[in-house]
Protein backbone atom coordinates (compact mmCIF):
# COMPACT_ATOMS: atom_id res chain seq x y z
CA UNK A 1 0.00 0.00 0.00
CA UNK A 2 1.39 3.89 -0.65
CA UNK A 3 2.10 5.32 2.44
CA UNK A 4 2.71 9.00 0.69
CA UNK A 5 -0.76 10.90 1.74
CA UNK A 6 0.37 13.09 -1.15
CA UNK A 7 -0.23 10.35 -3.22
CA UNK A 8 -3.28 8.06 -2.32
CA UNK A 9 -5.92 9.32 -3.74
CA UNK A 10 -10.08 9.48 -1.94
CA UNK A 11 -13.19 10.78 -3.76
CA UNK A 12 -14.02 13.47 -1.44
CA UNK A 13 -17.25 15.19 -2.89
CA UNK A 14 -19.85 13.93 -5.36
CA UNK A 15 -23.23 15.25 -6.80
CA UNK A 16 -26.15 14.32 -9.16
CA UNK A 17 -29.58 15.56 -10.23
CA UNK A 18 -32.64 15.31 -12.86
CA UNK A 19 -34.05 18.11 -14.71
CA UNK A 20 -37.52 17.84 -15.45
CA UNK A 21 -38.71 20.68 -16.98
CA UNK A 22 -42.61 21.28 -18.18
CA UNK A 23 -41.26 23.07 -20.95
CA UNK A 24 -37.85 21.51 -23.26
CA UNK A 25 -37.19 25.36 -23.61
CA UNK A 26 -36.44 25.98 -20.34
CA UNK A 27 -34.45 22.76 -19.40
CA UNK A 28 -30.58 22.57 -18.74
CA UNK A 29 -28.66 21.24 -21.69
CA UNK A 30 -25.57 19.19 -21.21
CA UNK A 31 -23.16 22.21 -20.15
CA UNK A 32 -25.70 23.50 -17.88
CA UNK A 33 -26.08 20.07 -16.10
CA UNK A 34 -22.60 19.25 -15.74
CA UNK A 35 -22.25 22.95 -14.07
CA UNK A 36 -25.14 21.51 -11.60
CA UNK A 37 -23.11 18.43 -11.01
CA UNK A 38 -19.93 19.92 -10.22
CA UNK A 39 -21.46 22.95 -8.05
CA UNK A 40 -23.38 19.93 -6.11
CA UNK A 41 -20.18 17.70 -5.83
CA UNK A 42 -18.49 21.07 -4.42
CA UNK A 43 -20.67 21.39 -1.59
CA UNK A 44 -21.18 17.84 -1.07
CA UNK A 45 -16.90 18.21 0.12
CA UNK A 46 -17.00 20.94 1.68
CA UNK A 47 -16.52 23.94 -0.82
CA UNK A 48 -14.23 25.62 -2.76
CA UNK A 49 -12.84 23.09 -4.51
CA UNK A 50 -13.49 23.86 -8.30
CA UNK A 51 -11.77 27.01 -8.20
CA UNK A 52 -8.62 25.00 -7.22
CA UNK A 53 -8.49 22.11 -9.91
CA UNK A 54 -5.79 20.99 -11.40
CA UNK A 55 -7.66 18.45 -13.91
CA UNK A 56 -11.10 18.58 -15.50
CA UNK A 57 -12.14 15.28 -17.19
CA UNK A 58 -15.46 15.93 -19.28
CA UNK A 59 -17.27 12.68 -20.66
CA UNK A 60 -17.99 13.15 -23.94
CA UNK A 61 -22.11 13.93 -24.66
CA UNK A 62 -24.48 13.24 -27.51
CA UNK A 63 -28.13 15.23 -26.77
CA UNK A 64 -26.03 18.71 -27.85
CA UNK A 65 -23.39 18.38 -29.86
CA UNK A 66 -23.55 21.27 -31.32
CA UNK A 67 -22.16 23.05 -28.14
CA UNK A 68 -18.44 21.15 -29.57
CA UNK A 69 -15.91 20.77 -26.78
CA UNK A 70 -17.31 21.82 -23.31
CA UNK A 71 -13.86 22.06 -21.47
CA UNK A 72 -12.90 25.35 -21.86
CA UNK A 73 -16.95 26.65 -21.48
CA UNK A 74 -17.24 24.29 -18.36
CA UNK A 75 -14.12 25.64 -16.51
CA UNK A 76 -14.94 29.12 -17.40
CA UNK A 77 -18.72 28.65 -15.88
CA UNK A 78 -17.54 26.49 -12.74
CA UNK A 79 -14.99 29.39 -12.40
CA UNK A 80 -11.66 26.59 -12.61
CA UNK A 81 -8.62 27.18 -15.08
CA UNK A 82 -7.35 23.57 -14.63
CA UNK A 83 -3.28 23.04 -16.37
CA UNK A 84 -5.07 19.80 -17.32
CA UNK A 85 -8.55 19.90 -19.41
CA UNK A 86 -10.30 17.27 -21.43
CA UNK A 87 -13.19 15.84 -23.28
CA UNK A 88 -13.40 11.43 -24.12
CA UNK A 89 -12.69 11.29 -27.47
CA UNK A 90 -15.67 9.19 -27.75
CA UNK A 91 -19.28 8.99 -25.26
CA UNK A 92 -18.87 5.30 -24.53
CA UNK A 93 -20.15 3.76 -21.39
CA UNK A 94 -16.89 3.24 -19.61
CA UNK A 95 -15.71 6.50 -19.94
CA UNK A 96 -16.56 7.60 -16.29
CA UNK A 97 -14.15 4.69 -15.01
CA UNK A 98 -11.59 5.40 -17.44
CA UNK A 99 -11.69 9.25 -16.17
CA UNK A 100 -11.37 7.84 -12.91
CA UNK A 101 -9.13 5.57 -13.47
CA UNK A 102 -6.81 8.33 -15.12
CA UNK A 103 -7.71 11.15 -12.54
CA UNK A 104 -6.25 8.46 -9.55
CA UNK A 105 -3.08 7.70 -11.65
CA UNK A 106 -2.36 11.53 -11.85
CA UNK A 107 -2.63 11.93 -7.86
CA UNK A 108 -0.86 8.70 -7.66
CA UNK A 109 2.01 10.46 -10.02
CA UNK A 110 2.42 13.34 -7.91
CA UNK A 111 0.75 15.47 -11.12
CA UNK A 112 -2.23 16.88 -9.14
CA UNK A 113 -4.33 16.99 -5.97
CA UNK A 114 -7.78 17.35 -7.00
CA UNK A 115 -9.61 16.77 -10.02
CA UNK A 116 -13.22 16.13 -11.11
CA UNK A 117 -14.63 14.37 -13.98
CA UNK A 118 -18.45 14.72 -14.98
CA UNK A 119 -21.20 14.30 -17.42
CA UNK A 120 -24.38 15.32 -18.54
CA UNK A 121 -26.76 14.35 -21.43
CA UNK A 122 -30.10 15.95 -22.01
CA UNK A 123 -31.65 14.08 -24.67
CA UNK A 124 -35.19 14.62 -23.20
CA UNK A 125 -34.98 18.18 -23.45
CA UNK A 126 -33.42 17.76 -26.74
CA UNK A 127 -35.94 15.30 -28.23
CA UNK A 128 -38.70 17.90 -27.05
CA UNK A 129 -37.17 21.11 -28.76
CA UNK A 130 -36.64 18.53 -32.06
CA UNK A 131 -40.43 17.67 -31.87
CA UNK A 132 -41.55 22.05 -31.22
CA UNK A 133 -39.71 22.90 -34.34
CA UNK A 134 -40.38 19.19 -36.53
CA UNK A 135 -43.08 20.01 -39.52
CA UNK A 136 -45.69 17.73 -40.16
CA UNK A 137 -45.96 14.23 -38.60
CA UNK A 138 -41.97 13.95 -38.47
CA UNK A 139 -41.85 14.76 -34.61
CA UNK A 140 -39.42 11.76 -33.99
CA UNK A 141 -36.07 12.03 -32.51
CA UNK A 142 -33.26 9.57 -31.81
CA UNK A 143 -30.19 10.64 -31.04
CA UNK A 144 -28.76 7.65 -30.11
CA UNK A 145 -29.34 5.33 -33.26
CA UNK A 146 -28.63 8.98 -35.41
CA UNK A 147 -25.22 8.50 -34.00
CA UNK A 148 -24.57 4.64 -34.53
CA UNK A 149 -25.77 5.19 -38.41
CA UNK A 150 -23.65 8.32 -38.47
CA UNK A 151 -20.89 6.46 -40.31
CA UNK A 152 -23.28 5.56 -43.19
CA UNK A 153 -24.89 1.96 -44.00
CA UNK A 154 -22.35 -0.97 -44.28
CA UNK A 155 -23.42 -4.81 -43.91
CA UNK A 156 -24.31 -4.94 -40.31
CA UNK A 157 -26.94 -2.07 -40.58
CA UNK A 158 -28.00 -3.05 -44.12
CA UNK A 159 -28.89 -6.12 -41.61
CA UNK A 160 -30.90 -3.85 -38.93
CA UNK A 161 -27.49 -4.27 -36.72
CA UNK A 162 -27.05 -0.53 -35.93
CA UNK A 163 -27.81 1.27 -32.28
CA UNK A 164 -27.12 -0.81 -29.67
CA UNK A 165 -30.58 -2.16 -28.91
CA UNK A 166 -30.18 -4.10 -32.26
CA UNK A 167 -27.27 -5.95 -30.79
CA UNK A 168 -27.04 -6.70 -27.57
CA UNK A 169 -29.63 -9.39 -28.29
CA UNK A 170 -27.36 -11.47 -30.02
CA UNK A 171 -25.49 -11.85 -26.71
CA UNK A 172 -28.69 -12.38 -24.89
CA UNK A 173 -29.91 -15.33 -27.23
CA UNK A 174 -26.37 -16.88 -27.49
CA UNK A 175 -25.84 -16.71 -23.76
CA UNK A 176 -29.08 -18.13 -22.74
CA UNK A 177 -28.40 -21.32 -25.50
CA UNK A 178 -24.56 -21.38 -23.85
CA UNK A 179 -25.78 -21.90 -20.24
CA UNK A 180 -28.56 -24.51 -21.24
CA UNK A 181 -31.39 -21.96 -20.51
CA UNK A 182 -34.86 -22.10 -21.33
CA UNK A 183 -36.54 -18.80 -22.93
CA UNK A 184 -38.64 -18.50 -19.75
CA UNK A 185 -35.89 -19.22 -17.28
CA UNK A 186 -33.58 -16.52 -18.80
CA UNK A 187 -36.29 -14.06 -19.06
CA UNK A 188 -37.08 -14.85 -15.24
CA UNK A 189 -33.45 -13.97 -14.65
CA UNK A 190 -33.47 -10.77 -16.62
CA UNK A 191 -36.89 -10.07 -14.30
CA UNK A 192 -35.68 -10.35 -11.40
CA UNK A 193 -32.73 -8.91 -11.59
CA UNK A 194 -34.80 -6.04 -12.96
CA UNK A 195 -36.91 -5.87 -10.54
CA UNK A 196 -34.36 -5.41 -7.88
CA UNK A 197 -32.55 -2.31 -10.12
CA UNK A 198 -36.30 -0.98 -9.79
CA UNK A 199 -36.13 -0.99 -5.79
CA UNK A 200 -32.82 0.43 -5.85
CA UNK A 201 -33.90 3.52 -8.03
CA UNK A 202 -36.76 4.05 -5.76
CA UNK A 203 -34.73 4.71 -2.93
CA UNK A 204 -31.90 6.96 -5.05
CA UNK A 205 -33.34 10.58 -5.52
CA UNK A 206 -31.10 11.04 -8.57
CA UNK A 207 -32.64 8.28 -10.42
CA UNK A 208 -35.39 9.07 -13.26
CA UNK A 209 -38.01 6.44 -12.54
CA UNK A 210 -38.46 5.80 -8.89
CA UNK A 211 -41.62 3.75 -9.10
CA UNK A 212 -40.39 -0.27 -8.05
CA UNK A 213 -41.75 -2.92 -10.54
CA UNK A 214 -42.48 -6.33 -9.97
CA UNK A 215 -40.66 -9.07 -12.38
CA UNK A 216 -44.06 -9.94 -13.23
CA UNK A 217 -44.39 -6.57 -14.59
CA UNK A 218 -41.55 -6.78 -16.51
CA UNK A 219 -42.30 -9.83 -18.48
CA UNK A 220 -45.83 -8.78 -18.99
CA UNK A 221 -45.46 -7.47 -22.74
CA UNK A 222 -48.16 -5.02 -23.43
CA UNK A 223 -49.24 -1.67 -25.47
CA UNK A 224 -47.03 0.08 -22.00
CA UNK A 225 -44.22 -2.70 -22.40
CA UNK A 226 -43.57 -2.94 -26.03
CA UNK A 227 -41.37 -5.31 -27.77
CA UNK A 228 -38.26 -3.90 -28.84
CA UNK A 229 -35.58 -6.59 -30.08
CA UNK A 230 -36.55 -10.33 -29.18
CA UNK A 231 -36.34 -10.81 -26.19
CA UNK A 232 -36.40 -7.47 -24.90
CA UNK A 233 -39.07 -5.08 -23.61
CA UNK A 234 -39.01 -1.87 -22.69
CA UNK A 235 -38.51 -2.27 -19.65
CA UNK A 236 -35.17 -4.43 -19.87
CA UNK A 237 -33.40 -1.83 -22.32
CA UNK A 238 -31.90 1.67 -20.91
CA UNK A 239 -33.47 4.49 -20.94
CA UNK A 240 -31.68 7.27 -22.75
CA UNK A 241 -35.17 10.04 -22.87
CA UNK A 242 -33.46 11.40 -19.84
CA UNK A 243 -31.93 14.86 -18.80
CA UNK A 244 -29.51 13.81 -15.92
CA UNK A 245 -26.46 15.34 -14.74
CA UNK A 246 -22.78 13.51 -12.39
CA UNK A 247 -19.55 13.78 -11.25
CA UNK A 248 -17.02 13.88 -8.29
CA UNK A 249 -13.95 14.96 -7.23
CA UNK A 250 -11.19 13.21 -6.57
CA UNK A 251 -8.39 14.70 -4.14
CA UNK A 252 -4.90 13.60 -2.65
CA UNK A 253 -5.64 12.21 1.31
CA UNK A 254 -2.90 14.99 2.16
CA UNK A 255 -5.13 17.52 0.17
CA UNK A 256 -8.37 16.30 1.70
CA UNK A 257 -7.06 16.69 5.07
CA UNK A 258 -5.97 20.37 4.47
CA UNK A 259 -9.15 21.45 4.07
CA UNK A 260 -10.20 19.40 6.89
CA UNK A 261 -12.66 16.88 5.08
CA UNK A 262 -13.91 14.48 8.00
CA UNK A 263 -12.28 11.16 7.29
CA UNK A 264 -15.48 9.59 7.31
CA UNK A 265 -16.56 11.44 4.13
CA UNK A 266 -13.69 10.00 2.30
CA UNK A 267 -13.97 7.09 0.20
CA UNK A 268 -10.24 5.11 -1.10
CA UNK A 269 -9.63 4.39 -4.82
CA UNK A 270 -8.26 0.76 -5.57
CA UNK A 271 -6.74 -0.54 -8.65
CA UNK A 272 -8.74 -0.87 -11.84
CA UNK A 273 -8.52 -3.02 -15.11
CA UNK A 274 -9.44 -2.49 -18.75
CA UNK A 275 -10.10 -4.50 -21.92
CA UNK A 276 -11.67 -4.00 -25.15
CA UNK A 277 -13.86 -6.71 -27.88
CA UNK A 278 -13.20 -5.80 -31.35
CA UNK A 279 -15.17 -2.94 -32.48
CA UNK A 280 -16.59 -4.51 -35.24
CA UNK A 281 -18.82 -7.01 -33.81
CA UNK A 282 -18.92 -9.83 -36.66
CA UNK A 283 -15.06 -10.07 -35.90
CA UNK A 284 -15.57 -11.25 -32.59
CA UNK A 285 -14.72 -14.76 -31.19
CA UNK A 286 -18.24 -15.46 -29.74
CA UNK A 287 -21.28 -14.10 -28.63
CA UNK A 288 -22.23 -16.78 -25.46
CA UNK A 289 -18.44 -14.93 -23.33
CA UNK A 290 -16.34 -11.95 -23.27
CA UNK A 291 -13.01 -12.45 -22.56
CA UNK A 292 -12.36 -8.71 -22.34
CA UNK A 293 -15.04 -8.97 -19.87
CA UNK A 294 -13.57 -11.47 -17.96
CA UNK A 295 -9.97 -9.97 -18.41
CA UNK A 296 -11.34 -6.57 -17.07
CA UNK A 297 -13.20 -8.25 -13.94
CA UNK A 298 -11.08 -11.06 -12.68
CA UNK A 299 -7.71 -8.58 -13.00
CA UNK A 300 -9.74 -6.33 -10.87
CA UNK A 301 -10.47 -8.39 -8.28
CA UNK A 302 -6.69 -9.37 -8.44
CA UNK A 303 -4.84 -6.19 -8.33
CA UNK A 304 -7.26 -5.32 -5.14
CA UNK A 305 -6.18 -8.87 -3.41
CA UNK A 306 -10.46 -9.36 -3.38
CA UNK A 307 -12.93 -12.11 -3.88
CA UNK A 308 -16.33 -11.80 -4.43
CA UNK A 309 -16.43 -12.03 -0.58
CA UNK A 310 -15.20 -9.17 0.17
CA UNK A 311 -17.31 -7.09 -1.70
CA UNK A 312 -20.49 -5.83 -0.16
CA UNK A 313 -22.07 -3.88 -2.76
CA UNK A 314 -21.61 -4.22 -7.02
CA UNK A 315 -22.60 -1.90 -9.85
CA UNK A 316 -22.56 -4.54 -12.75
CA UNK A 317 -23.47 -2.45 -16.12
CA UNK A 318 -27.01 -2.63 -17.36
CA UNK A 319 -28.02 -1.46 -20.26
CA UNK A 320 -29.37 -4.68 -21.54
CA UNK A 321 -29.95 -7.82 -19.12
CA UNK A 322 -27.27 -9.64 -21.23
CA UNK A 323 -24.42 -7.48 -19.70
CA UNK A 324 -25.35 -8.02 -16.08
CA UNK A 325 -26.32 -11.50 -15.78
CA UNK A 326 -22.73 -12.09 -17.99
CA UNK A 327 -20.54 -10.10 -15.41
CA UNK A 328 -22.41 -11.48 -12.48
CA UNK A 329 -21.44 -15.14 -13.39
CA UNK A 330 -17.85 -14.24 -14.28
CA UNK A 331 -18.01 -12.02 -10.74
CA UNK A 332 -19.93 -14.54 -8.21
CA UNK A 333 -22.09 -12.52 -7.71
CA UNK A 334 -25.51 -13.27 -6.85
CA UNK A 335 -28.44 -13.36 -8.86
CA UNK A 336 -30.93 -12.13 -5.43
CA UNK A 337 -28.67 -9.70 -4.38
CA UNK A 338 -29.06 -6.35 -6.03
CA UNK A 339 -26.73 -5.85 -8.84
CA UNK A 340 -26.89 -2.06 -9.00
CA UNK A 341 -26.36 1.08 -6.09
CA UNK A 342 -27.89 3.53 -8.21
CA UNK A 343 -30.94 1.62 -9.94
CA UNK A 344 -29.78 0.40 -13.96
CA UNK A 345 -29.94 2.03 -16.81
CA UNK A 346 -33.86 1.44 -17.27
CA UNK A 347 -34.67 2.44 -13.88
CA UNK A 348 -31.69 4.81 -12.81
CA UNK A 349 -31.89 6.26 -16.35
CA UNK A 350 -29.28 5.63 -19.49
CA UNK A 351 -27.63 8.68 -19.98
CA UNK A 352 -25.50 6.98 -22.96
CA UNK A 353 -21.94 7.42 -21.78
CA UNK A 354 -22.50 8.88 -18.21
CA UNK A 355 -24.06 6.31 -16.50
CA UNK A 356 -21.36 5.10 -14.39
CA UNK A 357 -20.50 8.68 -13.00
CA UNK A 358 -23.77 8.16 -11.06
CA UNK A 359 -22.60 4.49 -9.95
CA UNK A 360 -19.79 6.46 -8.75
CA UNK A 361 -21.76 9.11 -6.86
CA UNK A 362 -24.35 6.33 -5.31
CA UNK A 363 -21.53 4.27 -4.56
CA UNK A 364 -19.42 6.67 -2.62
CA UNK A 365 -23.04 7.64 -0.71
CA UNK A 366 -23.50 3.95 -0.23
CA UNK A 367 -20.11 3.04 1.53
CA UNK A 368 -20.10 6.40 3.28
CA UNK A 369 -23.52 4.65 5.08
CA UNK A 370 -22.67 1.23 5.37
CA UNK A 371 -20.09 -1.72 3.79
CA UNK A 372 -16.41 -2.01 3.42
CA UNK A 373 -15.44 -2.54 0.03
CA UNK A 374 -17.97 -1.48 -3.27
CA UNK A 375 -17.02 -2.99 -6.97
CA UNK A 376 -17.95 -1.46 -10.40
CA UNK A 377 -18.48 -2.61 -13.72
CA UNK A 378 -18.61 -0.62 -16.77
CA UNK A 379 -19.09 -1.96 -19.92
CA UNK A 380 -20.03 0.77 -23.37
CA UNK A 381 -20.70 0.65 -27.22
CA UNK A 382 -21.63 -2.81 -28.38
CA UNK A 383 -20.51 -5.31 -25.63
CA UNK A 384 -17.20 -3.53 -26.33
CA UNK A 385 -15.75 -1.70 -23.82
CA UNK A 386 -14.79 -2.89 -20.05
CA UNK A 387 -13.05 -0.98 -17.21
CA UNK A 388 -13.48 -2.09 -13.67
CA UNK A 389 -12.29 -0.67 -10.45
CA UNK A 390 -13.06 -0.70 -6.34
CA UNK A 391 -13.47 1.97 -3.90
CA UNK A 392 -13.41 1.39 -0.36
CA UNK A 393 -14.63 2.93 3.11
CA UNK A 394 -10.78 2.14 4.49
CA UNK A 395 -7.57 2.26 2.19
CA UNK A 396 -7.32 -0.86 0.18
CA UNK A 397 -3.85 -2.42 1.00
CA UNK A 398 -3.31 -3.25 -2.61
CA UNK A 399 -3.54 -0.21 -4.22
CA UNK A 400 -0.15 1.81 -5.79
CA UNK A 401 -0.74 4.38 -8.32
CA UNK A 402 0.22 5.42 -10.97
CA UNK A 403 -1.07 1.72 -12.26
CA UNK A 404 -1.34 0.79 -16.15
CA UNK A 405 -4.62 -0.14 -16.41
CA UNK A 406 -4.84 -1.64 -19.97
CA UNK A 407 -5.00 -5.38 -19.82
CA UNK A 408 -5.65 -5.79 -23.50
CA UNK A 409 -2.76 -8.26 -24.00
CA UNK A 410 -3.89 -10.60 -21.77
CA UNK A 411 -7.70 -10.84 -23.23
CA UNK A 412 -6.14 -11.21 -26.66
CA UNK A 413 -4.48 -14.60 -25.24
CA UNK A 414 -7.74 -15.88 -24.03
CA UNK A 415 -9.48 -14.71 -27.19
CA UNK A 416 -10.58 -17.66 -29.32
CA UNK A 417 -10.11 -17.97 -33.15
CA UNK A 418 -12.40 -15.28 -35.09
CA UNK A 419 -14.26 -17.03 -38.13
CA UNK A 420 -13.28 -15.87 -41.74
CA UNK A 421 -16.40 -13.23 -42.76
CA UNK A 422 -18.50 -13.88 -45.80
CA UNK A 423 -20.92 -11.28 -47.36
CA UNK A 424 -22.32 -13.75 -50.33
CA UNK A 425 -22.89 -17.13 -48.89
CA UNK A 426 -25.62 -18.90 -49.78
CA UNK A 427 -26.14 -23.16 -48.78
CA UNK A 428 -26.33 -24.48 -45.33
CA UNK A 429 -25.62 -23.10 -42.00
CA UNK A 430 -25.95 -23.87 -38.68
CA UNK A 431 -27.84 -20.31 -36.11
CA UNK A 432 -24.92 -18.53 -33.69
CA UNK A 433 -27.76 -16.23 -32.67
CA UNK A 434 -30.20 -14.39 -33.76
CA UNK A 435 -33.21 -11.49 -32.97
CA UNK A 436 -36.34 -9.99 -34.18
CA UNK A 437 -37.01 -6.35 -34.55
CA UNK A 438 -40.43 -4.54 -33.53
CA UNK A 439 -42.17 -1.75 -34.86
CA UNK A 440 -43.57 1.14 -32.46
CA UNK A 441 -47.14 -1.16 -32.52
CA UNK A 442 -45.48 -3.92 -31.53
CA UNK A 443 -45.38 -5.92 -34.53
CA UNK A 444 -42.21 -7.40 -35.99
CA UNK A 445 -40.63 -5.61 -38.78
CA UNK A 446 -37.22 -7.65 -39.52
CA UNK A 447 -34.97 -9.83 -37.89
CA UNK A 448 -31.38 -11.53 -38.39
CA UNK A 449 -29.55 -14.81 -37.75
CA UNK A 450 -25.53 -14.83 -37.27
CA UNK A 451 -24.84 -17.90 -38.75
CA UNK A 452 -21.73 -20.39 -39.42
CA UNK A 453 -21.31 -22.26 -42.12
CA UNK A 454 -19.94 -26.11 -42.25
CA UNK A 455 -16.63 -24.40 -42.64
CA UNK A 456 -16.93 -22.37 -39.96
CA UNK A 457 -17.26 -19.05 -41.66
CA UNK A 458 -19.34 -16.32 -40.34
CA UNK A 459 -22.45 -14.72 -42.54
CA UNK A 460 -25.93 -12.90 -42.27
CA UNK A 461 -29.30 -13.47 -43.37
CA UNK A 462 -32.41 -11.61 -43.19
CA UNK A 463 -35.77 -13.35 -41.21
CA UNK A 464 -38.96 -12.99 -42.90
CA UNK A 465 -41.08 -11.95 -40.06
CA UNK A 466 -44.03 -12.90 -42.63
CA UNK A 467 -43.32 -16.86 -42.32
CA UNK A 468 -45.31 -17.14 -39.07
CA UNK A 469 -43.54 -20.71 -38.47
CA UNK A 470 -40.27 -19.13 -38.68
CA UNK A 471 -41.58 -16.01 -36.25
CA UNK A 472 -42.86 -18.50 -33.76
CA UNK A 473 -39.75 -21.43 -33.74
CA UNK A 474 -37.45 -17.73 -32.88
CA UNK A 475 -39.40 -16.72 -30.38
CA UNK A 476 -41.63 -19.09 -28.48
CA UNK A 477 -38.92 -20.48 -26.63
CA UNK A 478 -40.77 -24.15 -27.68
CA UNK A 479 -37.09 -24.93 -29.24
CA UNK A 480 -33.61 -23.78 -28.87
CA UNK A 481 -33.06 -21.40 -32.37
CA UNK A 482 -29.03 -21.39 -31.38
CA UNK A 483 -27.82 -24.11 -32.79
CA UNK A 484 -30.00 -25.42 -35.38
CA UNK A 485 -29.38 -26.24 -38.56
CA UNK A 486 -30.94 -24.17 -42.21
CA UNK A 487 -30.15 -22.60 -45.41
CA UNK A 488 -29.33 -19.37 -46.32
CA UNK A 489 -30.74 -18.50 -50.01
CA UNK A 490 -30.20 -15.71 -52.24
CA UNK A 491 -32.81 -12.77 -53.06
CA UNK A 492 -33.44 -9.97 -54.86
CA UNK A 493 -32.14 -8.11 -51.86
CA UNK A 494 -29.68 -9.66 -49.75
CA UNK A 495 -29.46 -12.85 -48.66
CA UNK A 496 -32.33 -14.69 -45.96
CA UNK A 497 -32.86 -17.81 -43.59
CA UNK A 498 -34.85 -20.37 -44.32
CA UNK A 499 -35.78 -23.44 -41.58
CA UNK A 500 -34.51 -26.94 -42.29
Amino acid sequence: MMSDPERIPVIIGVGQLVDRPDDPDRGLDSLGLMVAALNAADADGGGGLLADLDSLAIVDQISFHGLGKLCDPLAAAIGAAPAINYQSDAPHGDTPVRLLNEAVNRIGAGEVRLAAVVGGEALRTAAGRAAKTASGEDKSYNAVRQVATRRGANYTQAHGLAAPVDVYPLYENATRAAWGDSLAKAQFESAEIWSRFSEVAAQNEGAWIRKPVTPADILDVNERNRPIAFPYSKLMVANSSVNMGAGFIVASLAEARRRGIAEDRLIHVGMGAAAKEPANILKRDRYDHSVSMETSIRRTLALNGMTVEDLDCVELYSCFPCVPKMARRILGWPWDRPATVFGGLTFGGGPIANYMSHAIVSMVQKLRQEGRHGFLFANGGFATDNHCIVLGKQPIAAAAFPQDFDYQAEAEEKRGPVPELIKDYAGPATIESYTVFYGRNGAPRAGVVVARTPEGARTLAHVDVTDAAMLAFLTDGAAEPVGTEGRIVALDEGFGWRAA
